[in-house]
């Protein structure tokens, strides 16, 4: 006995099994990944103030200390500020919810995925007992997966890199980068003009321009969620950087995204 199968038939069963699979892969950006993590052996239970996301002594505080260094999720920078739910699987010291960390630096230990502050290693824990228990540990396997970033009544910032020098170089970390989408362009606008110019990454988290326009300046962000089928979004702040900006300056966008 044979069978025949309509072509019209078979292209409509392939563009199910299509659309099925891309369905699947974009709720896997919810699922969680298999690794390890160890911590900071520095003094105090933040994170380092010389991080290389370029975020100085904020990137020690952010988000009340829990934060960490990356090898991979680093990605050259743009990995900088997103936040990541990180777990331990030990089920007998563990948490359940673990603890909510974001990304302020680079670096690897032994096969691990992150290197935490203390406190955010700690905070996997249940209880301050199993907390000195995975610290004694030192490096402890881990589950961890991409969540939004939340900064309640904060809107993204721009702090002005000490090594600026006006008018002719222009840097700038980006600080609360809330939700859970990658900046991966930045522009530099004067506005009387319109006259723009796109930036280089520096490195990390800070963007940078010899030469930068004169005049107030507009700092607009573009936001990729980094899936080939979902949209970028050009960002544009409600607050202009003034004319005389210095080094050390901190700007407030007035803007935030909710992504």
């Amino acid at each position: 006995m044979t069978f025949s199968m309509h072509p019209l038939w078979i292209l409509s069963s392939c563009l199910l099994l299509l659309k099925s699979s891309i369905a699947n892969t974009e709720t896997c950006s919810d699922c969680f990944v298999n690794s390890r993590a160890t911590y900071y052996s520095i003094p105090g239970k933040n994170g380092t103030d010389s991080g290389a996301c370029g975020f100085g002594p904020f990137g020690a505080i952010v988000n009340g200390g829990d934060v960490s260094a990356a090898s991979d999720l680093y990605r050259n920078g743009t990995g900088c500020g997103a936040c990541y739910q990180v777990r331990c699987l030990n089920s007998n010291y563990c948490s359940d919810q673990g603890a909510t960390v974001v990304i302020t630096d680079q670096g690897s230990g032994d096969h691990t995925a992150f290197i935490l502050s203390i406190h955010a290693f700690s905070k996997m824990a249940q209880t301050k007992d199993a907390a000195a228990y995975l610290l004694a540990l030192g490096v402890v396997n881990i589950e961890y997966r991409r969540v939004s970033c939340s900064y309640p009544n904060k809107n993204i910032t721009f702090k002005i890199d000490e090594n600026s020098n006006n008018p002719s170089y222009l840097a700038f970390a980006i600080y609360y980068q809330q939700g859970k989408t990658d900046i991966t362009a930045v522009q530099l606008c004067e506005i009387q003009s319109f006259t723009c110019k796109l930036l280089e990454r520096s490195h990390g988290a800070v963007w940078a321009a010899n030469s930068p326009p004169r005049g107030q300046l507009s700092i607009r962000m573009l936001f990729s969620d980094g899936d080939d089928y979902g949209d970028d979004t050009w960002l544009v702040p409600v607050n202009n950087i003034p004319q005389d900006w210095k080094p050390g300056d901190i700007y407030d966008s007035g803007v935030q995204v909710n992504q």
